[in-house]
């Protein structure tokens, strides 16, 4: 009786925490909204709000139990960035944006992971695993600023292009750094040892392939909305299971099989469908960010950071325009748009948190959670600088 009354109260404090999560984020993105910032910022301050940092409102062990939501927030993060990777658009483009894409995220990675091996001494694991992380582009902010100004061009139709692509790049940086590390971390225990983390992402992209395979079979004409949006879900949780288990990160299988409907099916409704869904599951997510954010620890490394990744992205996004032959605003202008940084960046975080010793986890979440505040409070301004000086901004808009 007494085990029956633990897991009771357990499951009792869960289902009330989810509840003021929820109303916490509702409220403050109504404040976030009569300062016009993103919704994202809204809910890390809810987090940081209702969290052990500040009010204590939600228990540090109810906090634990809640862990599992960064995993299926990050599972339809990945499977939403696959539709961006169809056939057409990748052949339309050419080698142009991807080039440009390549330089702005690699730059800007390889810049912090250096600073933050020979500025601080930390050590490479840490330093990659927080250079691959400042790869990654969070496009929400950006696309808002362009929907709310009608803003159009090439300038535009650049950085939608390159801001699509970023969060894989992003994807396949992390997950060379993870098998990097895991490699790294079994020299002189045999080969088997050393191979398996390299198996074991092959096997997880293996699963992606072969889910979306399955997947476009089991959605027919005749299946119901209620059902398609089942079978996606059960997909997407069953892959980022056996991921954990293989201690692999479930990101490039997500958005694997989310490629691989797209291209198959041409089904944009169920992307709608994942989208109306999943915003109880992100606003959890990113207020569990909050909650989980530690400001004390934030020093100096993380200004460096802050401002290095910011300086890595404008000059990869120059040099990649040079490269191509872009227009001149392009390539003056491009790095201005690329500075928010939230959704991928914080599911990755806590990704890095489970390999990194605690100590050195939690100094990376709190680096990636604050500056992703940061960078999404400045955000939406830079980009909207940037379309106003392209010139791609209606006249009515630029005279306000």
């Amino acid at each position: 009786m007494a085990a029956i009354a633990i897991h009771s109260h357990t499951s009792t404090l869960v289902l009330l925490s989810l509840s003021l999560i929820l109303f916490a984020g509702f409220f403050a993105t109504r404040v976030t909204k009569l300062f016009r910032l993103p919704n994202v910022s809204g809910y890390i301050i809810a987090g940081m709000l209702i969290g052990p940092g500040m009010l204590h409102i939600i228990p540090e062990a109810t906090i634990e139990n809640l862990s599992f939501i960064s995993d299926v927030a990050l599972a339809f993060i990945a499977f939403d960035v696959g539709r961006f990777f169809k056939k057409e658009v990748i052949c339309g483009s050419g080698t142009k944006v991807v080039v440009i894409t390549i330089f702005e995220a690699l730059v800007a990675g390889v810049a912090v992971s250096v600073a933050m091996r020979f500025m601080f001494s930390f050590s490479w694991d840490f330093s990659l695993l927080l250079g691959a992380i400042a790869t990654a582009t969070a496009p929400a902010s950006t696309l808002m600023t362009i929907n709310q100004y009608g803003a159009k061009g090439e300038f535009v139709n650049t950085l939608l292009q390159v801001v699509a692509f970023d969060d894989a790049v992003c994807l396949f940086a992390f997950t060379l750094a993870t098998a990097f590390i895991g490699i790294s971390g079994n020299e002189g225990k045999g080969l088997v040892n050393l191979l398996a983390p390299l198996f074991f992402n092959i096997l997880a992209l293996v699963l992606g392939f072969l889910s979306g395979l399955v997947l476009k079979k089991m959605i027919t004409e005749k299946r119901s909305n209620e059902n398609r949006l089942i079978l996606v879900i059960a997909f997407l949780l069953a892959i980022s299971g056996i991921c954990v288990i293989l201690n692999v990160s479930p990101l490039l299988s997500c958005m694997l099989f989310g490629a691989v409907y797209i291209n198959l099916t041409e089904d944009r409704e169920l992307y709608r469908q994942i989208n109306n869904f999943s915003p109880p599951i992100m606003s959890t997510f990113f207020i569990y960010s909050g909650m989980s954010l530690d400001l004390g620890s934030l020093k100096a490394f993380g200004v460096v950071y802050f401002l290095i990744r910011i300086a890595g992205k404008y000059a990869g996004a120059y040099a990649g325009c040079a490269l191509t032959g872009s227009a001149c605003k392009v390539k003056s202008l491009l790095g201005l748009a690329l500075i928010p940084q939230a959704g991928v960046a914080i599911g990755l975080a806590f990704l890095a948190q489970r390999i990194l010793p605690p100590d050195m986890g939690d100094m990376l979440l709190t680096i990636i959670l604050a500056s992703s505040v940061l960078y999404e409070l400045a955000g939406p301004g830079a980009a909207k600088c940037a379309l106003v000086l392209s010139g791609e901004i209606p006249s009515p808009h630029r005279k306000e």
